[in-house]
């Protein structure tokens, strides 16, 4: 049996992720074989972890994070595969234990650690689709959502929080739609003109959850080569957060102030000033983003 790399955040969620290890540790030795454990607290360095031990001859890693770790090691093995092309591709598994979970709901990971350490093990690995986004001269990819409007505030609050709780995000939500305007933005879809005008979010989905549970793109699939768009239009702050709860129930794109549509790719210009973004929990802003889907780019354990 081949060698596979843990990377560990031992800080993600909240300390849980150092606690949790000392639970798995002995299922995965069990379940995978040898493991070479790369501890890391600083994502920058996930993508040094990753090429040494590609170097090796190890070409599946699992990671034991959250948000941060996730989104760094998808960035570093999709540009290995690259730099590697003749090469094995790296097969990548992730084990939830940060805060927003939100992958692991949308293909049906359980949430017990032990269960989810087994389960990954015997999970076998799927083409999976990647999103890709352009801005300000900088290219990052995304597995499960990005987001442009007010979830970039949303996200920067959330990870100022001292303590993350199950109800954060649903707070900073609630507190960034009661300071944020709507920003004024051109939607275009594959292309062709699709909305301009005040919006409070465009949800550019691989996946289908984010913000700890919001089913923002409930019929979204990550292996059919499009993203499901949703954009949420300016309207009253009191119908928004009204509006709010049928997210998590997956009741929301039959709101009037809701659009809804599928494409491969998404061009969104800020027509007065810069854009908050999320990527996967991780926050940035830009101008000019252009959002592409990478069909099948990740062989993902599912």
């Amino acid at each position: 049996m081949s060698k596979t790399l843990i990377i560990l955040n031992p800080h993600a969620g909240g300390g849980r992720s150092g606690q949790l290890w000392r639970k798995l540790e002995p299922l995965l030795w069990e379940s995978l074989g040898e493991l070479v454990i790369a501890v890391t607290e600083n994502p920058e360095e996930v993508a040094h972890h990753l090429d040494k031990a590609y170097a090796a001859g190890l070409t599946r890693v699992i990671s034991i994070g959250g948000d941060g770790t996730n989104h760094a090691l998808v960035n570093a093995i999709v540009a290995l595969n690259q730099h590697n092309p003749d090469g094995p591709p790296v097969i990548y598994g992730n084990v939830p234990v940060g805060t927003g979970r939100d992958w692991a709901r949308g293909i049906g990971m359980t949430f017990k650690p032990e269960i989810a350490a087994r389960w990954i093990a015997f999970a076998q690995p799927r083409p999976t689709d990647i999103g890709q986004l352009d801005f300000d001269g900088q290219r990052q990819h995304f597995l499960n959502i990005a987001s442009a409007g007010l979830s970039g505030e949303v996200d920067r609050r959330v990870n100022l929080a001292r303590v993350r709780r199950p109800w954060t995000f649903l707070q900073a939500t609630v507190s960034t739609l009661l300071t944020h305007r709507a920003q004024r933005m051109r939607v275009e879809l594959d292309g062709q003109s699709w909305y301009e005008g005040p919006a409070y979010l465009v949800a550019v989905a691989n996946g289908t959850t984010f913000g700890h549970g919001m089913k923002i793109a409930p019929t979204a699939q990550v292996n059919d080569g499009l993203f499901d768009v949703v954009l949420v239009e300016g309207m009253p702050r009191a119908d928004v957060l009204l509006a709010l709860r049928k997210v998590y129930n997956a009741t929301h794109l039959v709101h009037p102030g809701v659009h809804f549509q599928r494409a491969r790719q998404v061009h969104i210009t800020g027509l007065k000033g810069r854009i908050g973004l999320d990527m996967d929990g991780e926050n940035a802003s830009g101008e000019s983003l252009t959002f592409t889907v990478r069909p099948g780019l990740l062989q993902l354990l599912s």
